[in-house]
């Protein structure tokens, strides 16, 4: 078996301009001794180019593996909070992959079982909403605690890295990516005398279980968002919830903390 230790992985979009990006990458890292590989399970690091959104495809594309390190790389002056890198900061990456004793940031994954089936993972977040123009109806429990009946257009289930993408949008908390936890944020809820729901977001431990039962009234093909992808979805009854026991690994960079990155992004 050949020595994975240098070998990277570039996952980039098929254009003219990201390819001809990839392949100054490709030439810089084999002159630093890295050996560029075709096939991500070659590879223990895999290195995104483009946006929050592509980096997200990368640890969705090669199955959230939690054996390698994803390293985000990005174009100059814009604002991500999941890509470390700008494409013209080669010596900053250089030095990040070279360096003997690297440090590594893990941010939670959360797992989604639908109907009992073989689960799923987001990094971001889990969104289910209604697929047509009408509300529908969730039973949420907490373990096994019913909690609440919910009408309305969906929620939403976050990470604490996820808490500052969708979940931020609907008022949602941002929250430390260091608390391993997940947030549940309410999309256009309605509440009177017939169902009623908290009305604010709430953070769950890593170690409870939302469970959210579709009431079948006419709407139960609800669309399920798993970070920047929809599931397809035929008559869904049970959608169980829970942080996950794995970890995606990223470079950890002086000066670049979670907070750093919000601060950049948001102020």
């Amino acid at each position: 078996m050949t020595d994975q230790r240098r070998n990277v992985y570039f996952f980039h979009k098929q254009d003219q301009e990201t390819n001809e990006q990839a392949r100054s990458l490709t030439q810089l890292a084999e002159e630093h001794g890295f050996t560029v590989v075709n096939q991500q399970s070659d590879a223990n690091i895999i290195a995104s180019i483009g946006g929050d959104g592509t980096f997200l495809q990368a640890v969705r594309k090669t199955n959230f593996r939690d054996d390698c390190l994803y390293v985000g790389i990005t174009k100059k002056g814009k604002a991500h909070l999941y890509c470390d890198f700008h494409s013209d900061e080669r010596e900053k990456m250089v030095d990040a992959m070279t360096f003997e004793q690297i440090e590594v940031r893990k941010y939670p994954l959360i797992e989604v079982t639908v109907d009992q089936a073989s689960p799923f993972h987001c990094l971001n977040e889990v969104s289910i909403r209604s697929s047509i123009i009408k509300t529908f109806v969730m039973d949420v429990l907490i373990d096994d605690l019913h909690f609440e009946t919910f009408r309305g257009d969906g929620m939403i289930i976050s990470t604490p890295t996820g808490s500052t993408a969708y979940n931020k949008s609907v008022a949602g908390a941002v929250v430390d990516p260091l608390l391993p936890c997940m947030q549940v944020s309410e999309l256009a809820s309605l509440n009177n005398n017939t169902y009623r729901t908290l009305g604010s977001p709430f953070v769950l431990s890593s170690d409870r279980k939302l469970t959210l039962r579709v009431v079948q009234d006419g709407n139960e093909h609800p669309i399920i968002g798993l970070d920047n992808e929809a599931l397809s979805t035929r008559n869904v009854k049970t959608i169980e919830i829970k942080l996950s026991n794995k970890k995606i690994k990223t470079v950890k960079l002086k000066d670049n903390s979670f907070w750093e990155k919000v601060k950049r992004t948001f102020l």
